[in-house]
Formats: C-alpha cells, sequence, structure tokens
C-alpha cells in the first residue's frame, strides 16, 4: 500500500511539473490578457519542444500512424496517444544534429500529460483525433499560413467550401488551450463563436486566410497570431532606450505611443503597464517587431511614394478556389536539418516549408512564389506603363524613372533569389561536411566504450589474482619457516641429549604436524599491498633464501623449497634409520653377553656339587 500511494503521488507531480514550472515564471504579472495566453502556450510549446516540429512533419507523422483514414469523431487511448507523440520525437531526433538532440522521454511524457489534462479532464483515457490533430496542429512550429490551410483542409467539404459545424467543433478544441493554462475567462468558448468570425454564408480558403489573419484577428482567436509573433521576435535587437526603465537596449517587442513623441517602452515595462511622466496607459501604442535605422525608414518612404513598392499588399498569397484537399506528404521528401544556434532549428526541405521566420532559408516553392509575385507586379507595371502614354508629356519623364527604378528593384530581388539558393546549397555541404564521424565521436562509440569497461574488469580481476598468489607464497614460506624450526629443535636436542652431533640423533617428533596460519584475505580482495610485504612475519632463513639477489619467479621459489625440503628429509630418515642399527647391534651383544654368563654359571654349578 505505501508503494502504491509513493507511485500514486509520483504520477501527479510529473502531471502538475509543466503547470508548476510555468507558474515559476509568473506570466500572471502581464496586464494584457491576450499577451499573458500567448506567452504561457509558447512556454508550453517550447517546454515540450513543439516549435522544433514544423507542421508538415506533423501531418507526415498523422499519415504515419494512420490517423488520416480514421473519422474526426473516432476516439483513441492514452497508450496509442503516447505511441503517436514518441514516432514524433524520435523522428524529430532524427532530423536534428547531435548536437541539438532532446530529451525525447522528458518532451513525451510533458505533452502527454498536457494533452491529458487539456482534453481528458474527466479521466476517461480517451479523446477524438480531431481534438489531438487541432492540438497538435496548433501548437506545432511553422507557418500560421500552413497551418490554417490544414486546419481548412479538415473542416472544408469536397466542394472547398467550409462546414460550419466542423469549424465550430475545431472552436471547442482548440479553445481549451487557453483554458488549460487558465485563462478560460477571457478566451473560452461559447456557441456566438462561429458567426461572430463568419457572418457570411459561404467561406472559401481564402475568405478563411483573409478573417483569421487579418489585423486585427477574430476576438477569440487574436492570441494565436501573436504567439507566432512571439517566436519571431524572441532574438530581435533594438539599439533603442526604454523611457520607463532607462534600459538602452530592447529584445523581442518595441511599443511606440502614438501621442507622446519619442516616448518607446519595452515589452517588460508596456506588458506590465508601466508609464512615466505625461505618458498614461489609456495613450494607444504601436507595436514594432523589428528596427529600422533613419536611413532605412527615408528608402521605405521614398520607394513607396514613388509606387516601387506595392501598396496594400494582402497579408498572404491568393490560393485558387478549388477544392482545399486534405494534406497529404506521400511523395514529400524528407527534411533536411541544418542547425543555425541552439535557439533556432532551421529545416531545409525540397518542397515544403521552413519553420522559422527570424533566420529563414526560404523553400524553392515559396522561391516559385515570389516569381510569381514578380511577373505579377511585372504585368501590373506594364498595365501602368500603357496608361501612362495618355498622360501630358510634362509626365513622360517621371513615368520613365518610376520604370526604371522598378526594373531595378526586380533585378535585385532577382539577385536576392539567386544568393539565397547559393547559400542554401552551401549549408547544404557544411551540414554534410559536419554529419562525417570525427574521432571525438569516435570516442563516444558504444562498441568502444564496452570494450573499455571489459578490460578494466580484466583488469581488476588480474589484480585479485595476483593477490591471492601473493597470500599463498607468504603461506607456503610460513610452513617452510616452521619446518627448519622444528629441525633445528630436534637436532639441538639430540645433540643435548647423546653428545653427538646434531645429524646423528633421532627424531621422535618428525611426524608433527606443521602450523597452517589462517589467511586473513579472501582470494576475490582487492589487492593491498606490494609483493614484498609477502614476507612479512617469515623468519630470517627463509626471508635471506628468498630475499637476496634479483626477484626469481614464483614458481621456482616453490620448487627451490620443495627440494630443499625434500633433501632435507631424506637426511633425517637415513640418520634415523643409522641410529635405529646401532641400537640393534648394541642389543644383539648384550643378549650374547647374557647369554654366555648364564652358561658359564650353569657349568660352575655342576662342578661344585658333591657325588654322593
Amino acid at each position: 500500500m505505501i508503494e502504491e500511494g509513493s507511485k500514486s503521488s509520483k504520477s501527479m507531480v510529473e502531471k502538475r511539473q509543466l503547470f508548476m514550472e510555468m507558474r515559476a515564471q509568473n506570466f500572471d504579472v502581464i496586464r494584457l490578457s491576450t499577451y499573458r495566453t500567448a506567452c504561457k502556450l509558447r512556454f508550453v510549446q517550447k517546454r515540450c519542444n513543439l516549435h522544433l516540429v514544423d507542421v508538415w512533419n506533423m501531418i507526415e507523422a498523422f499519415r504515419d500512424n494512420g490517423l488520416s483514414t480514421l473519422d474526426h469523431n473516432a476516439e483513441i487511448n492514452v497508450s496509442r496517444l503516447e505511441t503517436i507523440l514518441s514516432s514524433i520525437f524520435y523522428q524529430l531526433n532524427k532530423r536534428l544534429p547531435t548536437t541539438h538532440q532532446i530529451n525525447v522521454e522528458q518532451s513525451i511524457g510533458l505533452l502527454l500529460n498536457f494533452i491529458v489534462a487539456t482534453y481528458d479532464s474527466e479521466g476517461h483515457g480517451k479523446l477524438t483525433v480531431f481534438a489531438m490533430k487541432a492540438m497538435l496542429a496548433t501548437m506545432c512550429g511553422g507557418k500560421i499560413l500552413d497551418k490554417l490551410r490544414y486546419i481548412f483542409s479538415q473542416i472544408s467539404d469536397s466542394n472547398g467550401v467550409m462546414v460550419y459545424a466542423k469549424f465550430d467543433q475545431f472552436l471547442r478544441e482548440v479553445l481549451k488551450l487557453p483554458t488549460a493554462v487558465f485563462e478560460g475567462p477571457s478566451f473560452g468558448y461559447t456557441e456566438h463563436s462561429v458567426r461572430t468570425c463568419f457572418p457570411q454564408q459561404k467561406i472559401l480558403l481564402n475568405t478563411f486566410l483573409d478573417v483569421l489573419m487579418a489585423d486585427p484577428p477574430p476576438q477569440y482567436l487574436v492570441w494565436l497570431p501573436l504567439m507566432h509573433r512571439l517566436a519571431n521576435v524572441e532574438n530581435v535587437f533594438h539599439p533603442v532606450e526604454c523611457s520607463y526603465c532607462r534600459s538602452e537596449s530592447m529584445m523581442g517587442f518595441r511599443y511606440r505611443c502614438q501621442q507622446c513623441h519619442g516616448y518607446q517602452l519595452c515589452q517588460s515595462c508596456f506588458w506590465r503597464g508601466h508609464a512615466s511622466g505625461p505618458h498614461s496607459n489609456q495613450h494607444q501604442m504601436k507595436e514594432h517587431s523589428s528596427w529600422k535605422s533613419p536611413a532605412k525608414k527615408l528608402s521605405h518612404a521614398i520607394s513607396k511614394s514613388l509606387g516601387c513598392m506595392p501598396i496594400g499588399e494582402p497579408p498572404h498569397p491568393v490560393f485558387p478556389e478549388a477544392a482545399e484537399r486534405p494534406q497529404d506528404l506521400a511523395h514529400t521528401t524528407q527534411l533536411r536539418p541544418v542547425a543555425s544556434n541552439m535557439n533556432d532549428t532551421v529545416l531545409i526541405s525540397s518542397g515544403t516549408p521552413t519553420p522559422s521566420k527570424s533566420s529563414t532559408l526560404e523553400s524553392p516553392s515559396r522561391l516559385d512564389e515570389e516569381h510569381r509575385l514578380i511577373a505579377r507586379y511585372a504585368a501590373r507595371l506594364a498595365a501602368e506603363a500603357s496608361n501612362s502614354t495618355q498622360c501630358p508629356p510634362t509626365d513622360l519623364s517621371f513615368n520613365f524613372d518610376a520604370n526604371k527604378q522598378q526594373r531595378q528593384l526586380i533585378a535585385e530581388l532577382e539577385n536576392k533569389n539567386r544568393e539565397i539558393l547559393q547559400e542554401i546549397q552551401r549549408l547544404r555541404l557544411e551540414h554534410e561536411q559536419a554529419s562525417q564521424p570525427t574521432p571525438e565521436k569516435a570516442q563516444q562509440n558504444p562498441t568502444l566504450l564496452a570494450e573499455l569497461r571489459l578490460l578494466r574488469h580484466r583488469k581488476d580481476e588480474l589484480e585479485r589474482r595476483m593477490s591471492a598468489l601473493q597470500e599463498s607464497r607468504r603461506e607456503l614460506m610460513v610452513q617452510l619457516e616452521g619446518l627448519m624450526r622444528l629441525l633445528k629443535d630436534e637436532e639441538q636436542k639430540q645433540a643435548s641429549q647423546t653428545g653427538t652431533s646434531p645429524h646423528s640423533s633421532p627424531s621422535h617428533s618428525a611426524s608433527c604436524t606443521m602450523p597452517m596460519p589462517i589467511r586473513s584475505t579472501s582470494a576475490g580482495s582487492t589487492p593491498t599491498h606490494t609483493p614484498q610485504d609477502c614476507l612479512a612475519g617469515v623468519g630470517d632463513d627463509v626471508l635471506d633464501a628468498f630475499s637476496q639477489g634479483v626477484p626469481r619467479n614464483l614458481r621456482n621459489d616453490l620448487l627451490v623449497a620443495a627440494d630443499s625440503i625434500t633433501n632435507t628429509m631424506s637426511s633425517l630418515v637415513k640418520e634415523l634409520h643409522s641410529v635405529d642399527d646401532g641400537l640393534e647391534e648394541e642389543e644383539e651383544n648384550m643378549r650374547n653377553g647374557r647369554e654366555k654368563v648364564s652358561s658359564l654359571k650353569h657349568s660352575g654349578k655342576r662342578q661344585s656339587t658333591p657325588s654322593f
């Protein structure tokens, strides 16, 4: 029971980890709910590493996991959702360079807990296919135009007309995201959301994009384009001083007051509602996502006044009014990763757009769109030139200069496109060179590391065996010393008893048992002494025999010791035999003498006896 309680508490901590980290960022100090919601969702996106997954990669993951053939209302369980997320992040790690690898297990766990908390708050363990598609397509990386095109393909019929019921279902699912980050009162779902966004009856793709990418967008989805703008300005630098905090530079957004001359705020001060001097929070502020020097502003204004720049350009390309089919990546090429820095990963493809605007390398499809735009501008300029022939002669020189500048602008754009293509090719070559194996990578080869660990283990075994051999040698030396001591004692004892040489005295203690020392260390212990330490406790005779001169082989030492013991025992046995033979001769002589004495006594008695 205790283990189950600990496991449940651990799972609860893991589920609340993302929300606890989000609360630690203190986003609630942001005054405006739109920025507050966008910052929270951007934090979730980056913490789960969804900003590295392009929308086209997400669509490909849907197709690979068989979600394209399922009905939108079909339900999937949490285990299958985890499998889908695993395929997404493992494929992402394959595309990323080795220096930019992510923690796949952590990303899967955080995102899975966030999706379950958002779409399965009642704990049924299931969610619909459409909910999962809407959430992942909205929170992944990529351009907002590509996301909206994919979403429209999921909510339109075969004629390319939006189905209001499906768009209503999309709003239900996507507006659960602000609710999950505690912004439900500001961006919660209502039944009038659909008609508020689209009062028209027939909605095609271009109308759908015009409404959702307008400035401002619909109130319920105003946080969605802001989240993309936040991603684009995270590393933008403004060399301007903030009028409130006096910071000499700004990162991110820059806000300029439309009433107070020269009054500018950084995004931190503006989000928190700081104001100083005559400025008030009620003044209208303009958001800037880039910095232009005064010279660039002047050239921009001149180009715009001369007609070199299109006026009123739509926020997105105009797409044909045909049916927008569901996006299918069956014939697209695999993305190739090129890392620009730690915060921005650029993906180059032959047929898919790139996920970042701040350091974007345009794909060939995007370049084709630019060429078409250039051709359309050229056609418009040609039409204007034909109309300018009817103008008074005083305006001919002005029109000629304008046309010349426009042709120069077109040439500059074409040169820029060529430079972009060359840059793409250079980055591809650099990536291929960087992917080649290097000695540093070879050192991280798991096979080499396994062999190194095996060698270290073998070394430890050899050291332990050496320690055991040294201990055995010491024991043999102690036994040899004891044997030599016994032999000396017996020789001295026999010499003292008989007064003869020590070699002629018998020994009755040759069969005495030898002292067997107890081993203090096991064979598997780690060696803690040197080979010279094994002679500690050994007598001087043995120590002198085995410690003089150059150290010899252990095997030779043992053989010499055995030979000496054998010779000593042989000489002892010979001496014992010689002593026994002498004793037997003396006993035989004494018996003969006693027999002679007894025979003499008997003969004397017979002679002295009187005869009757």
